[in-house]
């Protein structure tokens, strides 16, 4: 098996192609008081069913530092009050910024909202005035990932092939399945 990674980026807020959701009981907040315990859940909520396994032996302390740096900044969406998804945006050393992390909970998969929280996403950066917006996913993520990133303007500018991934980066679905 192998992995491809790709990697996106965006040089101006007019290459955004916004979509945005007509429900109001969909929205995006940023978590403006700091919490580690909130990026820990939706790391885990979020980024269970796609293997996102890098930070799940952190210590509480190494949360706390990451969640708490100044160049890291959350955001939360609900539907009707319920945890529904959210992004993470990193500021770089170049002056950009990256969506560190972004997903939908699963209840909410399939329900047109992840357009809607990419462009929210974007917005957010984008009001900063980076020099560019950029984000990597692959081909383990969600498969509509890749083309909500494309659809919203985003531009592919270098992929990587990850051959023999060990399995701890693979679903359940993809390992063995007698554990």
């Amino acid at each position: 098996m192998s992995l491809t990674v790709t990697y996106l980026e965006m040089h101006s807020v007019d290459e955004l192609r916004p979509k945005h959701s007509p429900d109001p009981a969909f929205r995006v907040a940023e978590a403006r008081l700091k919490q580690w315990q909130v990026n820990r859940f939706f790391y885990g909520f979020v980024g269970g069913p796609w293997a996102w396994w890098e930070k799940l032996s952190w210590s509480d302390e190494q949360w706390r530092t990451y969640a708490e740096d100044s160049r890291l900044r959350t955001w939360i969406a609900t539907y009707d009050g319920s945890p529904t998804g959210y992004f993470e945006l990193r500021w770089d050393d170049e002056g950009g910024v990256e969506i560190s992390y972004f997903g939908l909970a699963p209840a909410f998969i399939g329900r047109g909202l992840g357009g809607p929280l990419l462009t929210a996403a974007l917005e957010a950066a984008w009001a900063t005035k980076p020099t560019r917006v950029w984000v990597h996913t692959c081909t383990l993520d969600h498969p509509a990932a890749l083309p909500s990133y494309l659809a919203r303007g985003m531009k592919s500018y270098r992929t990587e092939l990850e051959n023999d991934p060990p399995n701890y980066f693979l679903p359940f679905n993809q390992t063995n399945k007698s554990l």
